[in-house]
């Protein structure tokens, strides 16, 4: 059980509280224009709850050496305008310039500072009793009185902001914060069965790991595999995928995971579903082939659809479906038809999650995104939390209560 301070039972008002967010986002390099509000508008709602406190927003804009790495000028506009009042941003993160601003606030006044990954010490790796003693994070706490993480999107990065902040002042979770937590929490706990967990695309790494978490503490009752993932599982039971896909796999070095998923299917036969119809292109047109007769020369890029219908039943009795992940090359019409509807299938289910990403953005297209009973805004930290493992944000969380209360 996740124990984390909490906004609601926390006291805020007249106090100077830093508030560290992820709205890292999709930028023009040639205008700096900002393409998608969408980061913005989840953390809307814990912006607007400390409204009456003296408000400083920490955040970054991509990392040093990318065309994207940037000011925060835009984004104090873009933020402004979505919470209908004045936010003040300043080219400074913890120097005079910034002291004075945040000593000038008062109740109900927003400051922005400057892309905190502009500062080095950002960029590192660090644990919380380390990160503690940065200047960066010395600096920017002796400015407030309570520390507020919302930034879900980066929990699973032990950047100092994250994490040291936490170790030395009063922490707790933003609004955004902790319903994913809570909400993700819920998988491991108390989520209706049977649990259908769903995992496509071409992160193997990740997802075999979710997989492998899942199945040996009796998380899943089934796994359904596709995208490359299945492709891998295929190989590793025997399956001749075909040159072009058995040729991805090894050009993303997912080698490793082909001896992974060997030992998955020995330990649990039955759980972990693959698929048995596939789709190549060929001759210019979509093709469905038998996963025992795939041809040597074409690319798998969908699902077929004998196995598209019995996947989608599979899971639209599910209590609980986890989907992250494509199922095939959903960008070309010809080939999204495995995405499009095991994704409606699994927005029917009782309980249902999508791990952000590009699942999210099919969603979102499909019309059915408010269908399901949460979509993650964090694909890294999401899919990292469903392995098991404690993300760094979350526990600097958990530990700063034990010390603040």
């Amino acid at each position: 059980m996740v124990k984390i301070g909490r906004l609601s039972e926390t006291p805020y008002a007249g106090k100077t509280v830093l508030l560290r967010l992820d709205l890292n986002s999709p930028i023009d390099p040639s205008s700096l224009t900002i393409l998608d509000d969408k980061r913005f508008r989840e953390h809307v709602p814990t912006v607007q709850a400390l409204i009456e406190s003296r408000l400083v927003i920490l955040t970054h804009q991509s990392r040093p050496g990318k065309k994207d790495f940037t000011t925060l000028e835009g984004h104090a506009e873009k933020l402004e305008y979505l919470i209908g009042r004045p936010v003040r941003y300043i080219d400074d993160i913890f120097g005079r310039c910034a002291r004075e601003s945040v000593r000038s606030l008062r109740p109900g006044d927003v400051l922005m500072l400057e892309n905190v990954r502009f500062n080095a010490e950002e960029n590192l790796t660090a644990k919380s009793e380390e990160a503690a003693k940065f200047h960066i994070v010395r600096n920017l706490a002796s400015f407030g009185d309570l520390f507020v993480n919302d930034a879900f999107g980066t929990a699973h990065r032990s950047q100092p902001t994250m994490v040291g902040l936490p170790m030395i002042m009063r922490s707790v979770a933003g609004l955004l914060m902790e319903k994913e937590v809570l909400t993700l929490s819920r998988v491991f706990e108390n989520a209706p069965r049977p649990i259908c967990v769903v995992l496509g695309g071409t992160k193997a790494d990740d997802s075999i790991a979710v997989a492998s978490h899942m199945l040996e503490h009796r998380i899943a009752d089934q796994v359904i595999v596709t995208g490359v993932i299945a492709n891998i599982f295929l190989s590793a039971g025997g399956y001749d995928i075909g040159q072009p896909s058995l040729q991805l796999i090894h050009q993303l070095k997912y080698d490793k995971e082909i001896r992974v998923a060997q030992e998955l299917l020995k330990k649990y036969p039955d759980k972990i579903i693959l698929p048995e119809w596939v789709a190549v292109r060929e001759g210019g047109i979509r093709t469905e082939y038998r996963v025992t007769a795939i041809p040597k020369d074409a690319p798998i890029l969908d699902l077929g659809m004998d196995s598209v219908l019995v996947l989608a039943e599979r899971i639209r009795t599910a209590g609980t479906v986890v989907f992250n992940g494509p199922a095939g090359v959903f960008e070309d019409a010809d080939f999204a038809t495995g995405t499009y509807e095991l994704l409606k299938a699994a927005s029917e289910a009782q309980f249902s999650i999508i791990g952000g990403g590009h699942t999210a953005a099919v969603a979102d297209k499909l019309g059915i995104e408010d269908d399901f009973s949460h979509i993650s805004t964090g694909g890294g930290a999401c899919i990292e939390f469903l392995t098991g493992k404690k993300l760094p944000a979350v526990a600097a969380l958990e530990r700063s209560k034990e010390l603040f209360g």
